[in-house]
């Protein structure tokens, strides 16, 4: 048996204050240290996902090429070119590919990576990391669930292994269509360490306006063969010390504990 721990995370892009909550992102990324890690928005422009990495691999070991590696895909067309996903790992890649989702140039990427000798009772086994984020708005329910659909499929038709690990933000509260969808397959880790998925993973205090209604839009998903849900929680939620309306991000982490 082998645990280790997977999270994903909104990072917001270079909006909302992105100079002035850098910092406590990388702090609170320092403090959970997950293994593998999927991330949303991120910035090309910035070089953000790089920034990021390099950032929590010198605080954590002084050496900005380690423990962690990063793999990142754009969104297609000229409009969302410099906006993409991304995944972070400890564990060694294997390979990554991308799919495009369409959908104002939508993208999820995949990174096959090894797990260590022993794990899931065999000599030497793989999983797959994916990170997503599905089209937006409350128009957009059609869209998500093709998307959803494309994405479910191509993991499971291409280079299809067992053990299947998704992070996102699917912008989709726990009963819409496209969540509904993925439940067919996979279980939320979320929900079945806590009997429920959060009650809201965005916005946090960073965006402060009246008409936003707080809701539940991230997830990690995992495929039947992933053995068990160890712990569930929310992280990156911690605000600045002397601001209660800086937040790494206008949406909080989820990470969760998992065995193979």
């Amino acid at each position: 048996m082998y645990g280790f721990t997977a999270a994903t995370i909104n990072l917001r892009g270079r909006a909302s204050r992105w100079l002035a909550r850098r910092h406590l992102l990388v702090g609170q990324l320092v403090d959970s240290s997950p293994d593998i890690v999927a991330m949303q928005e991120i910035d090309f422009t910035i070089g953000q996902g790089n920034w990021l990495t390099r950032q929590v691999n010198i605080r954590l070991s002084g050496d900005a090429r380690r423990p962690y590696r990063i793999v990142q895909a754009r969104r297609s067309g000229l409009r969302n070119f410099f906006q993409g996903v991304g995944i972070m790992t400890r564990l060694p890649i294997i390979y990554h590919d991308s799919l495009d989702l369409g959908y104002d140039g939508r993208v999820a990427i995949r990174a096959n990576v090894e797990l260590p000798a022993g794990a899931a009772g065999t000599r030497r086994q793989s999983l797959d990391i994916v990170s997503v984020q599905l089209h937006p708005g409350a128009a957009g329910a059609e869209a998500r669930t093709a998307q959803a659909l494309n994405l479910v499929g191509w993991i499971n038709e291409k280079r299809r292994v067992p053990l299947q690990v998704i992070g996102g933000d699917f912008n989709e509260v726990p009963h819409g269509i496209a969540i509904n969808f993925m439940r067919q397959s996979y279980r939320s880790a979320y929900a079945e360490a806590r009997l429920r998925d959060p009650v809201a993973t965005y916005p946090t205090n960073l965006v402060q306006s009246r008409s936003i209604e707080s809701r539940c839009f991230d997830y990690v998903f995992l495929s039947p063969a992933v053995y068990r849900v160890t712990s569930a929680s929310i992280f990156a939620d911690l605000p600045g010390v002397d601001d209660d309306t800086l937040y790494p991000s206008e949406h909080v982490g989820i990470l969760v504990g998992l065995e193979v």
